[in-house]
């Protein structure tokens, strides 16, 4: 599917799994900059939202919620992303409200995020520029060894991928359905990827038989498709 489409069902599966203001800050919040940022950068360079997460909440030192226009967290990296125009941000006339988002930003950090603020007029002008910087900031948590991507084959890696985008857990049948795969293909391909640490089988208390593969996350793996 091509950008129009995931990034439709993506910020709908976020609003389907939030209420309140939660809910109502993803349907307000989610404007020009950030579809720019996602559509423009974002996807680009990765190809999915995978632990990607819209307008996420955070609780600051008063517990108060704050909204970030991103947060990226894979496994335990914690990365916020923040569209900043140069009027609302440079010439603020309100103080008080700019001096509470620097305060914000100081404190996400000491959350263990890493704050990265994006120029709203680079992702207009010069959105290469963006995916070059950013790129190069994440690579050392997306390093991915040459021999590690060859140890798993394009099928594998097929399958992996569904894993994360069914959030985890796969049954045998689904992959026959979505890879026009037969059943035993499957099979191989899930023993082969038990064995390398990527699924734990979970065996049915009725039947005694594997129902279902459980997936092992790892960072790494976004480097695989």
């Amino acid at each position: 599917m091509g950008f129009t489409e995931e990034h439709r069902k993506w910020v709908e599966d976020h609003i389907s799994r939030r209420t309140g203001e939660r809910r109502g800050r993803l349907e307000r919040g989610h404007g020009h900059g950030e579809r720019m940022f996602v559509e423009k950068v974002w996807w680009p360079m990765m190809g999915h939202f995978n632990d990607l997460h819209p307008e996420y909440e955070v609780l600051d030192w008063r517990g108060w919620p704050y909204f970030v226009d991103f947060a990226w967290k894979p496994g335990q990296v914690k990365f916020a992303f923040e569209v900043k125009g140069y009027g609302p941000h440079v010439q603020n006339t309100d103080r008080t409200r700019y001096r509470q988002e620097l305060n914000r930003e100081t404190y996400l950090q000491i959350a263990g995020y890493r704050v990265v603020a994006i120029p709203y007029d680079d992702l207009e002008a010069s959105p290469e520029n963006t995916i070059f910087l950013l790129r190069s900031l994440l690579m050392p948590y997306l390093a991915l060894r040459t021999e590690e991507k060859e140890a798993f084959s394009r099928l594998e890696r097929d399958i992996l991928q569904i894993a994360v985008r069914s959030n985890g857990d796969i049954r045998p049948v689904d992959l026959v359905r979505e890879l026009g795969i037969d059943l035993r293909t499957v099979r191989k391909c899930m023993r082969s990827l038990c064995e390398k640490g990527k699924f734990k089988p979970i065996v049915s208390q009725v039947s005694g038989r594997v129902c279902r593969y459980e997936y092992v996350h790892s960072l790494n793996d976004i480097q695989l498709w």
